[in-house]
């Protein structure tokens, strides 16, 4: 009765609620170690703080949408530019943490928010807006695809001094979409050449002149540290195995990890490695599969929207919550390198759990535009039939 009710892809809700469940299961698990070293011990805080956010994530996810997704359309090129400004404000001015200026303070709250996640959000809707509007254009390079990807360098530029993973990712995502939305396949390629050249000249900047970008020499750190582990990387990499390794196929049960008092960062960056350890391989595939539907679910609705920037809207929103998981997870199981990329839905969280549940949501208003339409269309069948 009660999914009758609520509108919208009704598998994609289901997997948001699976996903948010083990977030909470996973974070108190996770959080034990941490909860003794700055709440004195009490191992109920986190998981209280992760039930706040994930309860104003969800009235987030069913208010966003409950908007018809082509309002999205217009303030998308306002809140382009706010998101610009944001992240500009951010690289001058923000507060640096762990080396990083990539978080803004919330006034009043406590609370910190990185205005990365608000820009790849955005930067979608941008995407999205520009190929619904210029299908006759943008095969062209002076008239179409240099008006947009302007847009994409600037924002994935404003991101790369805090986060080089986060800028990757948005960058890559971004020229997907642009295939998608069938721009020339040959200028993509330029500028995937371009993209490679950009980090190899970044690479060779933080290994012989570091001074000149201060993050630099981090990326290259990890980049080193990856294909010639020193012993804190080794150390990282096989308490990550060992969680991998003793969850066997079914696991130690919830709340049983060994591994979580040993890995950095358990609720967040090896989030992925403590589910296997509690929940085993079938845990783990799971979730992989979870994110896997979730992504084609979304192509589903993209298919059915009467708009082409509804259908540009669901695959480039859903490409960015699939692939930072499989980020995320392909850290824990040492395939990539440490990003800092969290497990959408899953890692403990505040603001990054609220902007992906409000991503969830725009898909989910596509979903309801496409059901409403549906339904509209059905009973005029009915009538000719009859």
């Amino acid at each position: 009765m009660m999914f009758e009710k609520i509108k919208g892809d009704k598998v994609i809700w289901i997997i948001a609620i699976l996903l948010s469940v083990l977030s909470l299961l996973v974070v108190y698990s996770s959080t034990g170690s941490l909860a003794y070293l700055r709440q004195g011990g009490n191992t109920e805080y986190y998981l209280t703080k992760q039930l706040i956010i994930v309860a104003l994530g969800f009235m987030l996810m069913y208010f966003t949408q409950m908007i018809p997704y082509k309002y999205f359309s217009l303030p998308s090129t306002f809140l382009y530019v706010f998101a610009v400004l944001l992240l500009a404000f951010t690289v001058v001015f923000g507060p640096r943490i762990n080396g990083a200026q990539r978080f803004l303070p919330i006034p009043g709250t406590g609370l910190t928010f990185q205005p990365s996640d608000l820009a790849k959000l955005v930067l979608m809707m941008f995407i999205a807006r520009f190929l619904a509007k210029n299908q006759e254009q943008i095969k062209s390079f002076k008239s179409g695809f240099l008006y947009i990807i302007i847009p994409i360098i600037l924002v994935c530029g404003l991101i790369l001094p805090g986060n080089f993973s986060t800028a990757a990712m948005v960058f890559l995502i971004s020229l997907i979409l642009l295939f998608i939305g069938r721009a020339n396949v040959y200028h993509i390629l330029i500028l995937i050449a371009v993209g490679g050249l950009s980090v190899g000249i970044l690479y060779y900047i933080g290994t012989n002149h570091p001074d000149l970008i201060k993050r630099s020499t981090t990326w290259v750190h990890r980049i080193n540290q990856f294909i010639h582990p020193d012993d804190e990387q080794v150390w990282q990499v096989e308490q990550s195995k060992i969680a991998i390794a003793t969850g066997g196929l079914i696991g130690k049960m919830p709340g049983n990890s060994t591994q979580r008092n040993f890995l950095p960062h358990p609720y967040s960056d090896f989030v992925f490695a403590i589910i296997i350890e509690e929940y085993g391989i079938i845990g783990g595939l799971s979730i992989v599969l979870l994110y896997l539907i979730l992504m084609f679910r979304s192509i589903k609705i993209a298919r059915r929207a009467n708009m082409k920037f509804g259908s540009f809207l669901a695959i480039g929103i859903s490409l960015l919550l699939v692939f930072q998981a499989l980020i995320n997870m392909g850290v824990a199981v040492n395939l990539l390198p440490v990003t800092g990329q969290t497990l959408p839905l899953i890692s403990m969280g505040g603001t990054s759990f609220w902007f992906t549940s409000i991503g969830i949501g725009i898909i989910l208003s596509v979903s309801r535009n496409v059901e409403e339409e549906k339904e509209e269309v059905q009973p005029q069948y009915q009538y000719a039939a009859a």
